[in-house]
């Protein structure tokens, strides 16, 4: 029977806490922990899904694991400083370059990856692009990079566009060097349509989700749409998280801090969004995560310390939830892994 495994850092408790899920049920059977002082955080995991990169917010450092594809074990087989404080963390999709965007610090920095997985000290790039610096992923055709900032007095309420050379390593700013919303969105995380030329960018003061269209040649990005992630007449204090979709792209999640929910889409097939509903979640919502399959959604909430797991009805997109599992304090992301 297929299965995966969860990997959930729970930065409060210092520790990364472990899963094994039923890929056909979504059930959660519990694992050994991983003790990792320094504020686990934000992680990565290469194409090949053989190593792990790990963020250590108290520590301002960057672990390398390789990962053990039967058991789940992870081996630490690097510790570098990075000096900043990684809000995210992607590889290229070579899998030999580290991205990192530190929030407060507003730096985007590259760094190597060694022939053995683990990330180099000295970085490729160093860069300052703004404060609040909140995600840094390549597109599909590893040419270019964006980076996302919220809105803030100090943020420029901007997504910096780059070329990327996967040789080297380098970033050049594109022209336009940025993408604005329409307003003072505060763009915070993205996603890319599996299959079009668009991205989903989630908002978080705008507490909506914009519809771009990612120019395949230039890079640059285009304002097509924005939706809300909140029910009609809904005024309370709110702001979006993360954003994911469904591996098929017919299904779109966002969810709400504050309203404390999740807010569903289907994709049209022009890749307009079209609101389905929510469906509450844990409180304050920070991080999700859908399985490979595009069956369950994994979602932790920031202040309960609790996590719900949620059956995607593959029909209509819609969410219920199935279980939920205690954490611990400050859980910062969800990894999920086939188990081959």
């Amino acid at each position: 029977m297929a299965s995966y495994h969860v990997y959930i850092s729970v930065s409060g408790d210092d520790r990364i806490a472990r899963f094994t899920m039923n890929a056909e049920t979504g059930r959660l059977k519990p694992g050994e922990d991983i003790a990792l002082s320094g504020r686990p955080a934000y992680t990565a995991v290469d194409p090949t899904r053989r190593f792990m990169y790990v963020a250590r917010k108290g520590s301002l450092k960057i672990s390398s694991f390789a990962i053990d594809p039967a058991t789940g074990d992870l081996s630490e087989i690097g510790t570098i400083p990075i000096g900043a404080d990684p809000a995210y963390l992607s590889t290229d999709k070579t899998g030999r370059f580290l991205f990192s965007a530190s929030y407060f610090d507003g730096i985007t920095a590259v760094h190597r990856i060694g022939d053995d997985g683990a990330v180099l000290e000295d970085p490729i790039e160093w860069r300052a692009t703004g404060m609040r610096a909140h995600c840094i992923e390549s597109d599909p055709s590893n040419r270019f990079v964006f980076v996302p900032h919220i809105h803030r007095e100090d943020a420029p309420n901007t997504t910096f566009q780059f070329r990327f050379d996967e040789t080297t390593g380098t970033l050049t700013p594109n022209m336009p060097d940025r993408c604005d919303p329409p307003g003072p969105d505060g763009p915070r995380h993205f996603c890319f349509h599996p299959d079009k030329p668009i991205v989903y960018v989630s908002n978080e003061q705008g507490c909506s989700v914009g519809a771009y269209a990612l120019d395949p040649e230039a890079g640059t990005l285009s304002h097509i749409r924005t939706v809300s992630t909140l029910p009609d007449g809904w005024s309370g204090e709110n702001k979006c998280s993360q954003i994911r979709m469904t591996p098929c792209g017919r299904f779109l999640y966002a969810p709400n801090r504050g309203h404390d929910s999740i807010a569903e889409f289907a994709v049209n097939p022009d890749g307009a969004l079209r609101w389905l509903g929510y469906i509450p979640a844990e409180k304050i919502p920070r991080v999700f995560q859908i399985d490979p399959a595009g069956r369950f959604l994994l979602s932790a909430g920031h202040e309960s310390g609790r996590l719900g797991v949620f059956r995607i009805d593959g029909e209509t997109g819609r969410l219920e939830r199935r279980s939920t599992h205690p954490l611990g304090s400050l859980p910062m992301w969800i990894t999920i892994l086939p188990i081959t």
